[in-house]
């Protein structure tokens, strides 16, 4: 019986998809141990440790369906890990007694830590397939809305005019980022384990660093550089990366969650029927797809913390701290999974209302205009007294509930300086977007 939500019926669509809960279902967990446990044979049979009969009839029958999953799932709880119940059923899937070589000279976290990394290496595989086409719809996004002004708001509050594809471009750049961070973590994580009870290989004499090399190979693995059982760095630093990704998209959600606002308007989540229903306000259009990835996002950064802490190993085998993992890495990468899906919804088919943006930003009175207009007195009023100037002419719009070009106007050495014409220039939002669009083509050319 299902418990944790991402597990269930009821939630598990909205916080993980189909396709990563099967990288790390119980099914296909055993299935990468007796995929190592396969690979360890035919490699141990090529070195002549094992007969060849024996790694062939290992292989045959290292398959999940083989196995008595029940009675593995009673004997783990009485182990406490599931190895040892599942070497005894290769023993008995193999005839002729030939599965007694299964397992030779390995240890159970060799079986569980490699295993893990294959499904890494899978897990991996998927989010590159969906960050990629997330980055694709936010470059999409930002040459078609490239030129839409709208308010740039910082404390929450306007500040100065941007455009939509600014803001699209500001959230894909950290995006590419991780594309650059996944793309490099593969060579640190991707590297299997296989060191032995304590580390040495002791039990395979001096065919050890050929039988640990050789499996990495059969597994298409990197060579670890000494044991991991208790440096669990890469381990960390994969579920880390998870927090930064998540974070990412956090960031987005955030943004697209204040633009959908009754008083702001600008962005709206796409349109499905009863989608952010409420069960009482039939007015009701709810933000669910960032407020899932928001939820996902922070349970995912507490899991980066509890690997941190199941660095703290102790000695050549962790008492806890690596069980942690266990619980900590399936249901990171399944979060992740459910946010960028949610976040691939979601701007797909983001509802962008330009006309709202410009309304908005018009909204101010010109107020937000003000530093272009400090920027075109202080040439010859200097920066300083510019900025007292135009400060004053917007405390006298404020007070008066007027526009900011009629209380420039009001001012004689303001008019005097500048004049009418250069006054409405600066006080076109248009005129003020700076490098916005060489900002935008280099984030765009980095995509490609």
């Amino acid at each position: 019986m299902a418990v944790a939500p991402i597990d269930t019926k009821l939630f598990r669509d909205m916080f993980g998809t189909e396709a990563m809960r099967e990288v790390f279902d119980e099914v296909t967990t055993l299935q990468r141990y007796l995929d190592v446990e396969a690979a360890l044979a035919r490699v141990q049979a090529n070195l002549g440790i094992i007969p060849l009969e024996a790694a062939d009839e290992i292989s045959t029958k290292c398959q999940v369906e083989l196995m008595d999953q029940e009675a593995i799932a009673k004997e783990t709880v009485i182990v406490g890990y599931p190895i040892l119940a599942l070497v005894r059923g290769i023993v008995r899937a193999c005839d002729r007694g030939l599965g007694e070589y299964a397992h030779w000279g390995a240890t159970t976290q060799d079986i569980m830590d490699t295993g893990l990394v294959l499904q890494i290496r899978d897990a991996i595989d998927l989010l590159d397939v969906d960050l990629e086409e997330l980055c694709k719809t936010l470059a999409r996004l930002t040459d078609q809305y490239r030129e839409a002004t709208m308010a740039g708001r910082t404390h929450l509050q306007h500040a100065l005019p941007v455009t939509f594809g600014l803001k699209t471009a500001v959230w894909l750049a950290p995006l590419l980022r991780m594309k650059d961070r996944l793309r490099e973590i593969r060579s640190r994580v991707l590297v299997g384990q296989f060191s032995g009870a304590s580390g040495t290989l002791a039990s395979l004499g001096d065919k050890g660093m050929e039988v640990s090399d050789g499996l990495m190979d059969e597994l298409g693995l990197g060579r670890a550089l000494a044991p991991w059982h208790v440096a669990r760095d890469s381990v960390a630093e994969t579920v880390c990366f998870l927090a930064l990704l998540t974070g990412a998209l956090s960031k987005i959600a955030a943004d697209v969650m204040l633009l959908m606002t009754t008083e702001l308007q600008e962005v709206f989540e796409p349109f499905v029927t009863g989608r952010g229903a409420s069960s009482t306000m039939p007015q009701k259009r709810n933000p669910i797809s960032c407020e899932i990835i928001r939820g996902s996002a922070r349970l995912v950064r507490s899991h980066a913390a509890a690997c941190l802490d199941a660095m703290e190993a102790d000695f050549e085998r962790a008492t806890g701290p690596w069980h942690i993992e266990w619980t900590a890495v399936p249901e990171a990468f399944v979060l992740t999974s459910g946010a960028l899906s949610q976040a691939n919804f979601m701007l797909a088919g983001l509802e962008v209302d330009t006309d709202r943006m410009r309304r908005n930003l018009d909204a101010s009175n010109g107020l937000i205009m003000a530093e272009a207009v400090m920027m075109g007195l202080a040439p010859v009023m200097g920066r300083t007294s510019a900025h007292d100037a135009v400060y004053a002419a917007c405390r006298r719009a404020i007070a008066e509930g007027t526009h900011l070009r009629d209380a420039l106007l009001a001012d004689t050495i303001i008019v005097n300086q500048l004049g009418p014409t250069e006054i409405d220039y600066l006080l076109e939002p248009a005129n003020y977007l700076g490098a916005t669009q060489r900002m935008i083509d280099r984030v765009l050319c980095s995509l490609k």
